[in-house]
C-alpha cells in the first residue's frame, strides 16, 4: 500500500499544472445557480479527457462521473453554482479570467468551490491511471443549485436518482482540514395581520407593524439563550428583513412581515425552532411558516424542497474520520486539524437527511469564499487531487 500513495504523490505532482488549467476554463464560465450549464458542460468534457468509465448529465443538472463498478459506493461531492461577483470594483483582477499567476488560481469559484471539482477531476485521472480495480463504485458529482438550495441536489440524486452512497466526501474548502459536520438552518417568515384606520386615529386600528417591532425584540433575546454544542457551538436567529403595507401612508399598517435566518445546533429541529416563534407570537394574529424552495433548473425541471437544513455531525472517532486521518498522515506524516465549517454545505441531505456518514476535505480558505478577490493556491489543488485518490485505497471495505 505504501507504494500505492507513492505513486499517487508522483501522479498528482505530475498534474500540479493540469488540475489548475482545468479549474480556470471551469471558472471561465458564470455558473449562478439554475445557471449552470456551460460549466455543466465544460466538467462533462473534463470527467470524459480523463477516462472516467461514465459520465452524464442527470434530469436536475448534476454531472456525474463514475470509476469503478465494486458493490460499496464512494460519492465525491462539489457543486459547480456560484454567488455572483458583488460589486466589481472590489475586484483587483477580473472575477471570471481564471488567471493563473504566482502560485494561485484566480477568480470567482476557485474556493467556493470549483477548486475541489478541478481536484476531484484529476484524483479521477489519478485513479485510472494506476488502474484502481477495488470492489467500489465512486461518483464524482458536480452539483448544481448549492447556493440557492443547499442539499437540494442530493435530494434529487439519492429519491430520484436512486444513487445512495455509503460513505460520501464534500470537497467544500476545509483549508486541507477534515471536517465533520457543521451547525443546520432554516428560514422562517413571521406575518402579522393587523387592522387598518385612519392615520390620524391610530387608536381605531392595530398596527401590525408594532406587533412585528415587539417581536423583533423578543427574537433580539431569544438568540442569547439558544442551545450550545460542544463542538458546532450555538444555535442563533436573526431578523433578516422586514417589509409591510397599509391601504396608504396616511392609514395605520394592517400586515408586517420579518423573515428569520435560523441557524441550528445539535439537537435543534425545524420544530423546536418553530415552537420558540410561536411562543413570542401567542395572542398576536401572527403565523410563523417555513419557506420552500421551488426553481427551474437549467434542465427545465422544476424541483424544490423546504428550507430546513438539518444539523449533522460525525464523531471524531467515526470510521469515516478515521479513514480521513489515516490517508492524511500517509502523505504528510502527521495527523490532521479536525474541524467544523462555519457555513452550509450539501452534508445538510446527505448526512443530515438521509443519514449517510460524511466528511469534508477541500482546498482553500472558507473566508475567501463569497468574498472579492476569491482565489486559491495551486499547491492546495495538488494535495486535495492527491488525498481523494488515496481515500478510495484507504477505505475499509
Amino acid at each position: 500500500m505504501e507504494n500505492i500513495f507513492k505513486k499517487i504523490n508522483e501522479l498528482a505532482i505530475r498534474y500540479k499544472d493540469y488540475t489548475p488549467e482545468n479549474l480556470a476554463r471551469l471558472i471561465r464560465h458564470k455558473s449562478l445557480s439554475t445557471k449552470e450549464e456551460g460549466v455543466a458542460l465544460e466538467l462533462k468534457r473534463q470527467m470524459e479527457e480523463a477516462g472516467f468509465d461514465e459520465v452524464r448529465i442527470d434530469g436536475l443538472g448534476n454531472v456525474i462521473g463514475r470509476i469503478g463498478n465494486g458493490s460499496k459506493i464512494l460519492a465525491i461531492d462539489g457543486h459547480i453554482d456560484v454567488v455572483d461577483i458583488g460589486n466589481p470594483d472590489n475586484w483587483e483582477f477580473d472575477s471570471l479570467g481564471g488567471e493563473i499567476s504566482n502560485g494561485y488560481v484566480h477568480g470567482r469559484g476557485t474556493v467556493d468551490q470549483k477548486g475541489g471539482v478541478a481536484s476531484f477531476v484529476t484524483a479521477g485521472r489519478i485513479l485510472k491511471d494506476l488502474g484502481f480495480d477495488r470492489d467500489l463504485t465512486i461518483y464524482f458529482v458536480g452539483s448544481v443549485m448549492e447556493e440557492d438550495c443547499d442539499g437540494l441536489c442530493w435530494k434529487y440524486l439519492i429519491e430520484e436518482e436512486k444513487i445512495r452512497p455509503d460513505f460520501a466526501i464534500s470537497t467544500e474548502p476545509t483549508n486541507l482540514k477534515i471536517y465533520r459536520g457543521h451547525r443546520g438552518r432554516m428560514e422562517m417568515q413571521v406575518s402579522f395581520y393587523g387592522i387598518s384606520a385612519h392615520g390620524s386615529a391610530p387608536e381605531r386600528g392595530e398596527n401590525a407593524i408594532y406587533m412585528a417591532a415587539k417581536t423583533a425584540l423578543e427574537i433580539e433575546k431569544l438568540n442569547e439563550r439558544l442551545a450550545f454544542d460542544d463542538f458546532l457551538g450555538k444555535g442563533s436567529v436573526t431578523i433578516s428583513e422586514i417589509v409591510s403595507s397599509s391601504p396608504s401612508l396616511c392609514a395605520v399598517s394592517d400586515f408586517a412581515r420579518i423573515h428569520l435566518d435560523r441557524r441550528l445546533t445539535w439537537g435543534e429541529t425545524v420544530d423546536s425552532a418553530v415552537m420558540e416563534i410561536e411562543e413570542l407570537i401567542r395572542g398576536m394574529n401572527a403565523k410563523v411558516e417555513v419557506l420552500e424552495y421551488s426553481e427551474l433548473a437549467y434542465t427545465g425541471l422544476r424541483y424544490g424542497m423546504k428550507k430546513y437544513y438539518p444539523t449533522w455531525k460525525l464523531e471524531e472517532d467515526h470510521p469515516l474520520v478515521q479513514t480521513g486521518v489515516r490517508a492524511y498522515y500517509n502523505f504528510f506524516g502527521e495527523k490532521p486539524a479536525i474541524d467544523k465549517w462555519t457555513f452550509s454545505t450539501n452534508g445538510v441531505a446527505i448526512n443530515g437527511i438521509h443519514g449517510i456518514p460524511t466528511i469534508g476535505f477541500g482546498p482553500g480558505n472558507e473566508v475567501l469564499a463569497h468574498a472579492p478577490n476569491e482565489k486559491i493556491a495551486i499547491n492546495d489543488l495538488v494535495i486535495a487531487s492527491a488525498f481523494y485518490a488515496a481515500f478510495a485505497y484507504e477505505l475499509e471495505l
